[in-house]
């Protein structure tokens, strides 16, 4: 069950938010004050906290500001919402710079504030899970999290290319945790959610009566982001009459809001994911190049599922353990992991994900069996085509391509070089030569020749 702490210091505000989460099925606690907030949030640390800001109470100076710093430093991955009946961009930005997950004005919509609560309960989830889901010890999936690790230290912007469902947020998570700007916002916007109007005010915010409906002034995720890291989430859906102005604004790191003549200044780092190949998109004239250049400073590439299949049964009983309810613990039959490791999972650890939670939904024993799955779409994984093989598009060198080669056989054989030099149609000399060559990961993630 979701539990939230209501903090308030209006009576008929916190009753009302309390009756609202009570009906949903939420767990509520509530406070009149930021010291009485606090005393309790001690007690029972709160996933997710909703505070007022302007609160007189006891304690001079307290307010939801102190409520969400004390909350963030004895609980990091404690969501924190902050409401306010009198919104200004300076307080949004130093709101989204203490920590806190969303900046809502009063009066707002209960639906609002739930959708505000699921996500960042949500975000809370993934990033308590992102270390175990980037777990594995495939090649290509090492040598994606050690670059990873190396681009962390830079303040380089950074392009990652991946299939769906490879676990692109997570890694850029995983960057932002490991950076320099740790301790700032991370802020994301998925490109793709947004029509192009609402995108640009979205990214750049807008001017009290910048357009109809504007009613005050808002600030935009790269404002938000400031100090910290900006996720462009699937980057390849951006329209192109808006590339433009993000061109400017990531040279320049200034930009406008919609409707104010004042530029804004901010110092950020950038990550984009996509899903597309976006240098075929260049040569098709569906994304800029110039754009596509100052994104991919520092290309990144993840691995598919179906090219790591070593990491298949770990990950598996990582999302056993996370769907299982308390005190049920559930197994893997035998049979139903070999069904794991046979299937192409064209949705990629999403898609592994959301089996095994409907596994243990309908296991009816501790095992869980292949009876368990009954009707699943099971497709037999098989050697990709060309077209079909990871990385292949123009532009990419036939270095890369034997590298990846390389890698893709070395999984598929379990790092038994042996039955990849088979596979391959040549030496074992040779391989263990491309192994070192390339810097492919040492022995110790191979099962021995």
């Amino acid at each position: 069950m979701n539990r939230v702490l209501v903090v308030d210091d209006e009576a008929s505000m916190r009753a009302a938010l309390a009756a609202r989460f009570l009906g949903r099925g939420w767990q509520v606690d509530t406070a009149s004050c930021a010291s009485d907030a606090l005393a309790k949030f001690r007690r029972a640390l709160h996933p997710l906290v909703v505070t007022d800001i302007r609160m007189p109470g006891p304690v001079p100076g307290e307010d939801g500001f102190s409520v969400l710093r004390a909350a963030r430093a004895l609980a990091p991955h404690t969501g924190v919402i902050l409401l306010t009946a009198f919104a200004s961009v300076p307080q949004a930005v130093a709101a989204m710079k203490d920590g806190a997950c969303d900046y809502l004005v009063k009066p707002v919509a209960f639906e609002q504030l739930e959708q505000a609560a699921e996500r960042v309960l949500a975000q809370a989830r993934t990033q308590a899970e992102a270390m175990n889901v980037l777990t594995g010890h495939a090649p290509a999936w090492l040598q994606a999290l050690q670059r990873a690790r190396q681009a962390a230290a830079s303040d380089a912007d950074i392009l990652i290319e991946a299939e769906s469902g490879t676990g692109k947020e997570l890694v850029a998570r995983l960057i932002h945790r490991l950076s320099p700007r740790r301790d700032r916002p991370f802020v994301a916007v998925n490109c793709a959610a947004f029509p192009e109007t609402l995108l640009e005010s979205e990214l750049f915010g807008h001017a009290k009566g910048a357009f109809t409906g504007a009613s005050c002034a808002k600030p935009g995720k790269l404002e938000l982001a400031d100090g910290g890291t900006l996720l462009l989430d699937e980057v390849g859906e951006m329209p192109l009459a808006l590339q433009p102005k993000l061109l400017r604004a990531l040279q320049e790191r200034e930009f406008d809001r919609l409707g104010d003549t004042r530029s804004v200044r901010v110092d950020l780092r950038v990550i984009s994911t996509t899903n597309c190949a976006l240098a075929q998109m260049v040569r098709e004239a569906k994304f800029r190049a110039d754009l596509y250049y100052r994104l991919n400073v520092i290309p990144l590439s993840l691995p598919p599922l179906r090219e790591r299949p070593g990491d298949i049964p770990e990950l598996a009983e990582h999302f056993v353990r996370l769907y299982s309810p308390a005190g049920r613990p559930l197994v893997l039959a035998p049979e139903f992991l070999a069904r794991l490791e046979a299937h192409s999972w064209p949705g990629n650890v999403r898609e592994l994900a959301n089996c095994l939670r409907r596994a243990v939904a309908l296991a009816t024993g501790p095992e869980i069996g292949t009876c368990a799955l009954e009707g699943y779409d099971w497709t037999p994984a098989s050697s990709p085509s060309p077209g079909e093989f990871s990385g292949l598009r123009p532009g990419v060198s036939l270095g890369e391509m034997e590298r990846r080669l390389v890698e893709i056989t070395l999984a598929a054989t379990r790092g038994n070089r042996s039955r990849a030099a088979e596979l391959l149609g040549v030496s074992l000399r040779t391989v263990r030569n491309k192994v070192r060559s390339y810097g492919l990961p040492s022995s110790t993630s191979y099962v021995h020749d």
